[in-house]
């Protein structure tokens, strides 16, 4: 029988900060970091001119011929990070909003937060044209995709805010991922509507964009994708504990004090930052932020979806996706095609879960 003291998990304490040391959950995060490094660099020695490794790392670090690192720094490696960056905060984004929401379903893709960040960037394509040069070609569709997304964010939440059963006014949980998928589906309408408009050139650039591809990353796109990718990051990690919070319902959280629509407010406010980021840098990448979180929770075994963990899955399955759709395809497929092809099964399985659940209870 193990006793009280030997069940108690060992604390590590600097000040006025306290964690509990969990050395499995540390060395399955770290496994995780580094299998996304491995992927990293797979990625960047795939491609017309295949690199070895060994190559690619020393490049990494300072070595390497002139040309290598052309190849390597100036071709390859934006395109690994924007899969990093995007992977990372979609899975971030998914975490958040399954852990405010109770339901391993509500993820921004579902809820239609993708589909606004879609419209906003096919509105500007079909209207400007593929003519466009200077900051509305660089720029202008990944600012609508962003402005899209938080337009819709704020319209599902408006539209979710009523009584509860407890007659306490707020958002429910069940009643936002609802209202999620009507807009998810009059949006995808609107989309297909726009694409009946546009010229046949930019018909085809709006469907490569809708697909999630990588071919268009470059450091325009990278380097604000990542800014802001890191500073809701620094948000959430810092409120995980108000998250924990969230996760016991509202009469426990109440009870410890949190104000619950304000931090609902918040959480899901970055999540949907995270969301229409990695949207506007590379377009719709379908069912990693639905995935992410929930294969992290599995492996991590945890009781809510981890902050972390969920990035560091969600990074995992674009850069493999991308590897894999450049490297055992006879053609390069746009990563959002292959997530979709993983991500379907993966939705199958989690409504025949849950629905065998419902079943027992």
């Amino acid at each position: 029988m193990v006793s009280l003291k030997e069940s108690v998990r060992p604390a590590l304490r600097a000040g006025p900060v306290s964690l509990v040391l969990r050395p499995r959950m540390a060395a399955i995060v770290l496994a995780l970091a580094a299998v996304t490094f491995a992927l990293f660099c797979l990625d960047i020695a795939t491609g017309d001119t295949h690199i070895p490794l060994g190559r690619v790392l020393d490049v990494l670090t300072g070595g390497g011929t002139r040309s290598q690192r052309f190849i390597i720094l100036d071709s390859r490696l934006p395109r690994a990070m924007t899969a990093v960056v995007v992977g990372a905060a979609l899975g971030l984004a998914g975490a958040i909003t399954q852990s405010i929401l109770h339901n391993p379903l509500a993820s921004p893709d579902v809820l239609g937060i993708t589909a606004g960040s879609a419209l906003g960037a096919v509105a500007v394509i079909v209207g400007v044209g593929s003519a466009t040069t200077g900051f509305a070609a660089t720029a202008g569709v990944p600012l609508a995709a962003l402005f899209g997304g938080l337009c819709t964010a704020a319209l599902i939440y408006l539209l979710a805010w009523g009584r509860g059963p407890t007659g306490e006014r707020g958002v429910a949980g069940l009643r936002l991922v609802l209202i999620g998928i009507g807009v998810n589906a009059l949006l995808m309408s609107l989309i297909s509507w726009l694409l009946t408009r546009a010229s046949w050139q930019d018909a085809a650039r709006v469907q490569l964009w809708l697909n999630g591809s990588l071919n268009e990353a470059a450091e325009s796109r990278l380097i604000p994708a990542a800014l802001a990718f890191g500073i809701v990051a620094v948000v959430a990690i810092g409120s995980a504990r108000t998250l924990a919070a969230l996760r016991l319902g509202a009469e426990t959280t109440r009870v410890l004090g949190v104000r619950i629509q304000a931090q609902q407010a918040l959480l899901i406010g970055a999540a949907v930052v995270a969301a229409a980021v990695g949207t506007a840098a590379v377009g719709p990448v379908g069912f990693v932020a639905l995935a992410g979180p929930q294969i992290a929770r599995r492996l991590l075994r945890t009781p809510g979806e981890p902050l972390i963990g969920s990035a560091l899955i969600g990074a995992t399955l674009v850069v493999g996706a991308d590897v894999a759709s450049r490297s055992l395809f006879p053609v390069d497929l746009p990563v959002g095609v292959v997530t979709a092809a993983f991500g379907g099964p993966f939705l199958l399985y989690l409504l025949v879960r849950m629905n065998r659940k419902a079943t027992l209870s």
